[in-house]
């Protein structure tokens, strides 16, 4: 007897190795959207130099300006009375 297909893949090979170049490649495909959505949502580090920092404080402030020359002396020293006297009272009227 003689073979004449004995070393040729027949039309069951050809198909199936369709079907399995499909599946290989359609994993291929929901493992890279299943990598992006899982990256994507990875929360975002911060660079180190972003650190939220606090606001200056009045006295801060004051003496910024008294240094930048916008007020003189004797109204930063009563702004500074002022500002560490506490809030002020409520309205009488």
């Amino acid at each position: 007897m003689m073979y004449w297909n004995d070393h040729d893949m027949g039309g069951w090979g050809f198909g199936l190795m369709a079907i399995g170049m499909l599946l290989f490649l359609g994993l291929l495909v929901v493992v890279a959207v299943a990598l992006g959505r899982y990256l994507g949502q990875l929360p975002r580090q911060r660079p180190p130099d972003w650190q939220a920092t606090p606001p200056p404080l009045p006295e801060q402030l004051l003496a910024e300006r008294f240094a930048r020359g916008e007020i003189d002396a004797d109204e930063y020293r009563h702004r500074l009375d002022t500002l560490r006297s506490g809030p002020a009272g409520p309205a009488s009227g």
